[in-house]
């Protein structure tokens, strides 16, 4: 399998990148999903909330040209899932080594989003997989100091030493130790990193 990003090509007037999108999710289900959020949330209410979030982020990813498009799950998949996504489990301990081996069991050029970015729209997935075409690693940041998505030519389980899960103003996001410079913003362009 090619390890890289070519370049993009067009195919009935959209371009298709050759790289991958990938969700990493956890199956939606009542006293698994959203914990957090319980109380005062029931269960039930935190899975649906989850749901719903996952079922936008997926509805997002499947309206984007892509070579592949993969969902990365903690669970069984459901109802919820659409055609058109190859599901592969999540393996790993901690967050660190899901992220890593999500893009290594791809094992192509990918940008990866979380299920919780139902704000996305196909032009901001777009922008991740056209920032892979120059550079070897993008980074998308979210204004709550994480980020909503990461790209990556070739797999590098070193990219994700140091990142962790935080909590911040009661939202759960993603951090790495040194994230590149920028203020970002709740869903900016993707922007290449070297």
């Amino acid at each position: 399998r090619p390890r890289h990003a070519r370049a993009a090509r067009v195919h009935g007037g959209a371009v298709v990148s050759d790289a991958a999108l990938i969700v990493i999710a956890k199956a939606p289900v009542a006293g698994r999903s959203k914990t957090r959020l319980t109380p005062p949330c029931t269960p039930e209410q935190a899975a649906a909330l989850a749901q719903a979030a996952l079922q936008d982020t997926l509805a997002a990813v499947l309206a984007t040209p892509a070579a592949r498009r993969v969902l990365v799950l903690d669970g069984e998949p459901g109802p919820w899932l659409p055609d058109g996504f190859e599901v592969l489990p999540q393996r790993g301990d901690g967050l660190e080594e899901r992220l890593a081996a999500a893009f290594d069991d791809v094992g192509t050029a990918a940008f990866l989003v979380g299920m919780d970015t139902p704000q996305l729209t196909e032009a901001h997935l777009l922008s991740g997989l056209e920032a892979l075409h120059t550079a070897p690693s993008v980074f998308a940041p979210a204004e709550d100091g994480g980020y909503w998505g990461i790209g990556l030519r070739a797999p590098d389980p070193r990219v994700f030493a140091g990142v962790r899960r935080v909590m911040t103003s009661g939202v759960f996001c993603f951090s790495v130790e040194t994230p590149p410079a920028g203020d970002g913003a709740a869903a900016p362009p993707a922007r290449a990193t070297r």
